[in-house]
């Protein structure tokens, strides 16, 4: 659930960080603006409230350093059960870290560097994205269908061979605007475009790690991929693994 709690018109927040100062922080600057954060401080608490029957978060910060597992594993546990938009906060912005977390499906990342307005103007980009209905321009038919897979631009639902994927924000833009594009390239600035929202610039790897992602849950070899395959220099194209 991305939209604000419709008793409340709060948005709820789990902040998982080891840094309490912080935390204190962030929900201090963040509850004027319509936020209500709640803190845990270590990685098993942070997979079980993330993940807990009942809970409704509409985002989670999550650190990359933490203790009893790491923000990377609370992450992969995340995601087996919620879609649920994820803000990853890195220590060093360190490439590889903000790769990793984007490949086991982060929806974007902050060193903790971070000014408290970029943090909001993430977190707002974010929630926009997963809430986001389909441009009625660009998504004639709520329904795309490419052979086993179907794609519901309206819903923001997608199936497998009647299997739902789960999916993160980004990764659903991405497919939807592969499919609404389907047999045709896309080029990684169409891509771009699609998660507009987010703060890319032209060499940014992030559009191949989730590319990569949506390979592996479509079940793609990634040394030949059947859904989603690449043209040099050129792009992405979405096709049916039937295709010749």
């Amino acid at each position: 659930m991305s939209a604000p709690d419709p008793a409340s018109g709060r948005t709820r927040l789990l902040m998982i960080d080891d840094d309490r100062k912080l935390c204190r922080l962030v929900a201090d600057y963040l509850h004027p603006l319509g936020f209500d954060v709640t803190a845990v401080h270590d990685g098993p608490l942070g997979v079980e409230r993330a993940t807990a029957a009942g809970e409704t978060w509409h985002a989670i910060i999550l650190d990359v350093m933490l203790p009893g597992l790491d923000g990377f594993e609370v992450l992969k546990r995340i995601r087996l059960k919620s879609a649920v938009p994820v803000l990853m906060l890195t220590a060093r912005g360190d490439e590889t870290d903000r790769i990793v977390g984007l490949e086991v499906g982060a929806d974007d990342y902050l060193p903790k560097t971070f000014s408290t307005r970029e943090l909001l103007a993430r977190l707002r980009a974010v929630l926009r994205r997963a809430a986001r209905p389909p441009d009625a321009a660009d998504a004639p038919a709520a329904e795309i269908t490419v052979g086993p897979l179907r794609v519901n631009v309206d819903a923001r639902t997608a199936l497998l061979r009647d299997v739902p994927l789960v999916l993160t924000p980004v990764e659903f833009d991405l497919l939807a605007g592969l499919a609404r594009a389907r047999g045709r390239v896309k080029t990684r600035e169409a891509l771009l475009d699609e998660i507009r929202d987010r703060h890319y610039d032209v060499y940014d790897r992030s559009i191949d790690v989730h590319i990569s992602a949506l390979r592996k849950k479509l079940g793609d070899d990634a040394k030949n991929p059947r859904f989603i395959r690449t043209l040099r220099s050129a792009g992405y194209m979405l096709v049916s693994p039937d295709a010749d």
